[in-house]
């Protein structure tokens, strides 16, 4: 009996080494997934900050094309008139290509957010896998101190829903 008892002692300690391990690379894989989601977050938030800037730009454009189809409707000389229109296609131009250069900045943005959130998806299975991990370790461990086999085999249960999760962060699945 005594020799029974000290080989599920050996288990537990083989498989509290195996899901220590686990945990220890889900963690570090999901660090590495949060760090590339800050990356990520950084890079979009910069987008936008573009974007807004070109749309400051393009209602300046905006507002100096009203002010020139205003001066060429008031131009006295046919020069004036040339020169109102001259800036008022100039204006309208601007206005144009700062629109195309949002619509493309806008696609560029939102890219970087569904990755985003396709990193945050990965890192989530990881964490959660490493929680999981860290109760099966504790649980199997006091079932060792308290010589009970239950609690190793509850350890043992978490164990494996945290592996599903660890896969599941590799894979992109959860």
């Amino acid at each position: 009996m005594a020799e029974q008892k000290e080989k599920w002692i050996q288990w537990v300690a083989l498989t509290t080494t195996v899901l220590a391990v686990c945990a220890a690379i889900s963690s570090l894989k999901g660090g590495g997934f949060s760090t590339q989601v800050q990356l990520k977050n950084t890079q979009e938030a910069n987008r936008w900050a573009f974007y807004q800037s070109k749309s400051l730009k393009q209602n300046l454009a905006e507002l100096e094309r009203e002010e020139m189809a205003v001066l060429a409707l008031e131009a006295r000389t046919p020069e004036g008139k040339a020169q109102a229109e001259r800036s008022l296609a100039r204006a309208s131009a601007e206005a144009q290509r700062y629109e195309r250069e949002k619509s493309e900045i806008k696609v560029e943005a939102e890219k970087l957010g569904a990755e985003q959130a396709e990193l945050k998806r990965h890192g989530g299975s990881f964490g959660l896998a490493v929680m999981l991990l860290q109760i099966a370790i504790m649980m199997s461990s006091v079932g060792a101190l308290i010589r009970k086999p239950m609690m190793w085999y509850a350890g043992l249960l978490f164990g494996l829903v945290g592996l599903v999760y660890m896969a599941a962060g590799f894979r992109g699945l959860m």
